[in-house]
């Protein structure tokens, strides 16, 4: 366990209970196998497998959007786009 001691705190020790010590043996023991399945833990994995989850996750987040700026919710991504520009046109002229 190297620096890691058992012990009490204080002095600068830091303290692993006997839980911790027996969870990270099994998590080194397994740990080739962690790695090649975290490995393929990527937000890059996770966007392009689009699970039904992740879908209905952004969805919410597009309503409650279209919600804040009083805008429909079944906007099409153009209609958006141009909201958005004129909203930051609008912003920069105030800024002038």
């Amino acid at each position: 366990m190297g620096a890691i001691k058992r012990g009490r705190f204080g002095g600068g020790q830091r303290f692993l209970t006997p839980a911790a010590i027996t969870l990270a043996a099994r998590i080194d023991q397994r740990d080739d196998a962690c790695a090649r399945q975290l490995k393929k833990r990527t937000l890059t994995n996770l966007y392009n497998e689009r699970p039904t989850w992740l879908d209905l996750v952004h969805r919410k987040l597009d309503e409650a959007v279209s919600a804040a700026y009083g805008w429909a919710p079944d906007l099409k991504d153009e209609q958006i786009l141009a909201k958005l520009l004129e909203l930051n046109h609008q912003r920069a002229g105030e800024e002038a």
